[in-house]
């Protein structure tokens, strides 16, 4: 059995399927985990969906900024400020029901303790190990399942920007919510900088990437996330970022987890001017 890892697909159905047939992917044998952000900006996020729900128990997918996006739009309308064209589609589909049931579904983690690897869309605050990050995403993940609508419509806003064991309420799951799906940078003392989307090199002076602060407790374990094309892949011990930009003219990347292999580049058929 092979063990892949894939990055943000953001509607590519196209390059998906062609990443799919050169690392020759058989869902009956194979595992498959994905970053998030399934949807939006790309030409095809209907057919994303349908065909990642198709792969059943083969297909681990962690929940992005855009997959909840999609989720508010359907579920919580009035709290969206901008509704995407690009997922219209989706919300008009005659399975759209199902769809939008199975995408609430997926976790905001995934931890694999065999293989050695963490699953994330975005980052983790310093402050947090693995298992108050577990314990976080099991409370989103509760929210989403017991009260969907206030969930969505609580999550949207930066603050607070800092974590406390003492959080509580919807404070507590916004923060959990951004540094899972949002957060790239952070600043000296932890704080969440979410308004930062460029590269490391053009951020300003005390602007840190969540996984170059010096205290972060997380940094003898294993992370894979997506979320920051302009970032680009990245692999570094114990550390893989899979964003590498398909939907905006990069390329689609696929790695083996369960051994050491070479990532693997599709590159995109389309490209869009900036970056997500």
């Amino acid at each position: 059995m092979a063990v892949y890892a894939i990055g943000d697909l953001q509607g590519c159905h196209a390059e998906f399927m062609a990443l799919l047939e050169q690392l020759r992917f058989d869902p009956a044998r194979d595992r498959l985990w994905l970053t998030g952000d399934l949807v939006n900006r790309g030409p095809a996020s209907l057919e994303v969906l349908r065909t990642v729900r198709s792969l059943g128990s083969a297909a681990t997918v962690v929940l992005g900024n855009h997959d909840l996006h999609l989720l508010a739009m359907a579920w919580a309308p009035k709290t969206v400020r901008r509704r995407e064209p690009e997922l219209q589609a989706v919300l008009d589909a005659p399975d759209a029901g199902e769809l939008l049931a199975w995408l609430s579904a997926r976790p905001l983690m995934h931890r694999n303790r065999e293989i050695g690897w963490a699953l994330i869309h975005a980052g983790l605050p310093p402050q947090w190990t693995l298992a108050d990050a577990e314990a976080c995403a099991r409370e989103i993940e509760g929210a989403l399942r017991e009260r969907p609508m206030d969930l969505l419509a609580e999550m949207y806003g930066d603050t607070p920007d800092c974590w406390s064991p003492a959080l509580a309420g919807p404070g507590r799951l916004r923060f959990a919510v951004n540094c899972l799906t949002r957060l790239r940078f952070v600043d000296a003392d932890g704080h969440l900088l979410l308004g930062l989307k460029g590269p490391p090199a053009g951020a300003p002076p005390g602007a840190i990437p969540w996984y170059r602060h010096p205290e972060r407790a997380t940094r003898n374990d294993r992370i894979l996330f997506g979320h920051w094309s302009a970032l680009g892949y990245l692999a570094e011990p114990g550390l893989r970022c899979l964003d590498t930009g398909c939907v905006w003219g990069g390329a689609l990347c696929a790695i083996r987890l369960d051994r050491e292999e070479e990532a693997q580049m599709l590159p995109c058929r389309g490209s869009l001017r900036t970056t997500s």
